[in-house]
């Protein structure tokens, strides 16, 4: 899967940013992504494109270049934005992450965001702390194992 590309979705400051400069080995800055974001083999979507219906079709737009669709919830939201089977509208394989594991304040949100991600339709569901680096090795692996080469 020579320049596969994976895309993030998901709802503003849940991570989606971080994660791209925590793959990457990079220091973590808050940045809020206003238009779609090209880094390195990841599209970062902005959380606008979720939160949103209207802008669906963005999104459905923006995942013709992507070969995996990742979508991203925090550990820490209440509420999740992803509906039941949310990824079928992509017709492309889908992994979760359950981002801010960290600053959960018990497993019980942790298990509440992968399940969320469960219904939404994605098959495999990954811990991670951009913050500590908790399980981004793990999502790199996986990733690798598709054939991504990725961009460290």
């Amino acid at each position: 899967m020579s320049e596969a590309r994976i895309m993030l979705v998901g709802r503003t400051s849940c991570g989606k940013t971080s994660f791209c400069q925590a793959m990457r080995g990079q220091e973590l800055r808050y940045q809020k992504t206003q238009t779609v974001q090209v880094v390195g083999s990841a599209i970062d979507t902005p959380g606008e494109y979720i939160e949103n219906r209207s802008l669906y079709r963005a999104l459905v737009v923006t995942a013709a270049d992507a070969d995996l669709i990742v979508l991203v919830q925090s550990a820490t939201d209440e509420q999740s934005v992803f509906a039941p089977g949310f990824v079928s509208m992509f017709q492309k394989p889908a992994i979760g992450l359950v981002t801010k594991v960290d600053l959960a304040p018990d497993t019980a949100c942790r298990e509440r965001a992968a399940q969320w991600l469960g219904l939404a339709g994605c098959g495999q569901v990954f811990m991670v702390s951009n913050l500590s680096g908790e399980g981004v090795r793990e999502v790199l692996a996986y990733l690798e194992g598709l054939g991504w080469e990725g961009d460290r």
